[in-house]
């Protein structure tokens, strides 16, 4: 498949399971609807990241250069990443529903990781006022450091699809996030 007709297959994709969401109802309620649509967004975020580019800069610049006359709505980079930004809802219901259509909520193995999200410096953490009450100390085996902020924890099935997200403390353990991973399907047994 040409890389042109990946990006028109990607906005298919995106465009109908965009409106099935909605249901009719509207995402914005003020002010006027952003140039470029949020399906086009969305498939520039996708499109990017398979690319290989992990920033909304790296993104953003790429399709300026070479795919601008496919998006004329692309606009700065700040309303870019804005609009992307404010459209996390609904990415993370496309996921999803991705996931069911590849079959991976039916899988029988899945696999949790979790990776530190820093708040700001370890020296710092004393008088930061972030998320006071909400972050904690936590250690990274793999980075081999104690931090101050939260964890994330993915879960993916054998294949590599991404089939839960959740974020605790940073003193929270893979095993006590498992529960929140699978609690919507019950996947997990308590053996």
């Amino acid at each position: 498949m040409s890389q042109q007709d990946f990006i028109i297959w990607v906005f298919c994709w995106v465009e109908d399971n965009l409106t099935e969401l909605q249901q009719g109802t509207r995402l914005r309620s003020r002010g006027s609807p952003p140039k470029l649509g949020d399906a086009e967004v969305i498939t520039i975020e996708v499109i990017g990241e398979y690319l290989g580019f992990s920033t909304d800069k790296g993104i953003w610049t790429y399709f300026c250069h070479h795919w601008r006359e496919w998006f004329p709505g692309l606009g700065s980079r700040a309303n870019f990443a804005k609009q992307a930004s404010n459209l996390w809802v609904i990415k993370q219901k496309l996921q999803e529903k991705l996931a069911i259509l590849l079959g991976a909520l039916d899988r029988p193995v899945h696999i949790i990781d979790g990776f530190p999200l820093p708040v700001c410096g370890f020296k710092r953490a004393k008088g930061s006022a972030n998320f006071k009450g909400q972050a904690d100390y936590g250690y990274c085996a793999a980075k081999n450091e104690t931090y101050y902020g939260f964890k994330g924890h993915l879960m993916i099935d054998e294949t590599g699809v991404l089939t839960g997200i959740t974020l605790t403390p940073a003193s929270v353990s893979e095993r006590e996030a498992a529960w929140d991973l699978a609690a919507p399907d019950k996947r997990v047994s308590a053996r």
